[in-house]
């Protein structure tokens, strides 16, 4: 089979395709034949770094495809099965920038019927990322449903990024009032599309008052991917007892908040990291997407807001690098040209 492999950590450059052995599922494993392979900023950022978890690694962490083999043990997929795939690569050296990938049963969820493998493939780490950002209010709720968030006032900041995205998706569809903040007009009309009630753009002096006028008594979450940037701003418009979920360091590694308005108003700052976060976390992830999905939830395409970029397996390095450049949307990888088009 055909593999994209880098044995060291560097740029896109120590990515080659190469041919390997199709690997069989040992017990609680399933083997998947990938239709299509997602890129997160995680995964260039794991190949750029210090350290080698493994002689060699096959990239990507999330995808779509179709379960073609299963180890003793698995009862609940079976062969022929459409499925997702998350955390394909974490602890692991393969994950789905290749042909068949083989990866635990619990990190493979089955599609509701019609779904297509695009939707699919631009699950995993964004969608997953956006409940567990939702799910951490003092007050629940701990899983998202219809109604879930209803009177709830959500900010997102970065409404046209993949996990922004997800998180108007998923807020919308709890029930809440959703703000989207965004920095420039083409990306407010994703926004828009992907169901924000509101948007405000950046950078602006008043954009505090613009927030507060939207939201009097203050917005009860913020879905946070610039702290550093943020931090006294979501101070200003969080209201008591509200939620500040960050789970990306964009324009800085530090961030300073302002320490008596943050006790005062009982705000509660959440880092997150959906590889870490454990499986209670992402099971509930998985099981909540799904049955958003069956809503019609998490639509892909600029007219969903969720952009489309496609490359092809071997050019696995040019899509690494278009997330490293702060592509707007999606950035999926055709690992197999039949089954990415169903």
């Amino acid at each position: 089979m055909k593999a994209i492999v880098y044995s060291t950590t560097g740029s896109s450059s120590v990515l080659s395709l190469v041919s390997r052995d199709v690997a069989a599922p040992g017990p609680g494993e399933v083997r998947v034949r990938v239709a299509i392979s997602g890129v997160n900023p995680t995964d260039w950022k794991a190949r750029s770094g210090n350290t080698l978890a493994f002689p060699e690694v096959v990239p990507n962490q999330d995808g779509a495809g179709i379960v073609d083999e299963v180890g003793e043990g698995v009862t609940d997929l079976a062969v022929g099965d459409r499925v997702w795939i998350y955390l394909a690569a974490y602890g692991r050296p393969t994950g789905t920038a290749q042909e068949f990938t083989v990866l635990p049963a619990e990190r493979v969820v089955r599609l509701p019927e019609g779904i297509r493998f695009d939707v699919a493939a631009s699950l995993g780490v964004p969608a997953m990322t956006a409940h567990r950002a939702l799910t951490v209010h003092e007050n629940g709720p701990s899983r998202l449903s219809p109604g879930a968030l209803s009177g709830r006032v959500v900010l997102v900041q970065g409404g046209a990024g993949a996990v922004g995205h997800a998180a108007i998706q998923f807020a919308v569809w709890a029930g809440a009032t959703v703000i989207a903040t965004v920095s420039s007009d083409a990306k407010a009309e994703l926004a828009r599309a992907a169901g924000a009630h509101h948007i405000v753009r950046y950078p602006d002096d008043a954009l505090a008052d613009r927030i507060r006028e939207l939201a009097p008594d203050g917005v009860d979450q913020i879905v946070e991917v610039s702290p550093a940037q943020n931090a006294a701003l979501d101070v200003e418009v969080i209201a008591n007892h509200g939620s500040i979920a960050y789970y990306a360091n964009n324009n800085g590694d530090d961030f300073t908040a302002p320490i008596n308005p943050s006790y005062a108003k009982n705000v509660r700052w959440q880092g997150l990291l959906i590889y870490t976060v454990g499986s209670t976390a992402q099971l509930a992830a998985a099981e909540d997407i799904t049955a958003a999905l069956n809503d019609g939830v998490f639509p892909v395409g600029e007219d969903a807001g969720l952009p489309l970029t496609w490359f092809q397996l071997e050019e696995t390095a040019a899509a690494h690098d278009a997330v490293e450049n702060g592509t707007t949307g999606k950035i999926l990888i055709r690992v197999d040209d039949e089954l990415a088009s169903q």
